[in-house]
């Protein structure tokens, strides 16, 4: 078998497959649940925290280098722990709902599995059997 052949038949598996589309729509997933973070959740916890931007928020180690013509030399140096923490928000949200509906999934399966079966036709000798059964009632 060859390597092309071999490739296509790992590639058309199911498991890669579903994968893929499960990167993409996690992709997708995630930005949502960024603008969700950046547009909602973190203005009203920089107002509750009193109008502080997470995001922004840094430990200055060096100053950036201006020349004497104005313009910036050497940039600043700092350490930005806002964006580290607007990371970890992100994280626990994505979580969170990732880990809700995984809840819900597994609910709608166990309903889906208590449900009882529904109950299987008769078949051609029951129903002639019933036949017979009515006939000598009458």
């Amino acid at each position: 078998m060859g390597m092309i052949s071999e490739f296509k038949e790992f590639a058309m598996k199911g498991n890669v497959v579903d994968l893929a589309v499960g990167v993409v729509i996690g992709a997708a997933f995630g930005k949502i649940v960024s603008a969700l973070v950046d547009g909602v959740i973190m203005p009203i916890i920089g107002k509750l925290t009193g109008g502080v931007d997470f995001s922004k928020a840094a430990y200055v180690l060096q100053e950036a280098v201006i020349g004497p013509d104005g313009k910036e030399t050497a940039a600043a140096v700092a350490i930005k722990y806002g964006a580290f923490i607007q990371t970890i928000i992100d994280f626990t949200i994505i979580a969170f709902v990732l880990f809700m509906v995984i809840k819900f999934m597994n609910r709608m399966k166990k309903a889906e599995a208590a449900a009882p079966p529904a109950p299987a036709e008769p078949t051609e000798e029951a129903l002639l059997l019933r036949e017979i059964r009515d006939l000598m009632k009458k």
